[in-house]
């Protein structure tokens, strides 16, 4: 092998790692458990009790998970797509 094929090779690597990762960020978190909120659907919600993001440092739509307490205090966990705000500015 020469130079420009190991060169090739591991930008190859590298940027299928970034399309992997960036693929990762826009999949749902993959719960059965977990619904998928659809805009008008009720929610029956009592006591918060987590709200999760995907991405923290991220500028624009990421999955976020919210875990609660229904009227009857049984748990539940609802996924929806929110706006992140974390990396929009620069220091």
């Amino acid at each position: 092998m020469n130079l420009k094929s190991i060169a090739s090779a591991s930008l190859l690597a590298v940027l299928s790692f970034g399309a992997l990762t960036a693929q990762a960020a826009m999949a749902p978190m993959n719960d059965a458990s977990v619904m998928q909120y659809r805009y008008g659907d009720h929610l029956d919600v009592k006591k918060v009790l987590s709200v999760q993001d995907d991405q923290t440092n991220t500028c624009g739509l990421v999955n976020t998970r919210m875990d609660y307490l229904d009227s009857k205090g049984q748990q539940q966990s609802v996924e929806y797509r929110s706006y992140a705000t974390g990396g929009c500015h620069e220091n």
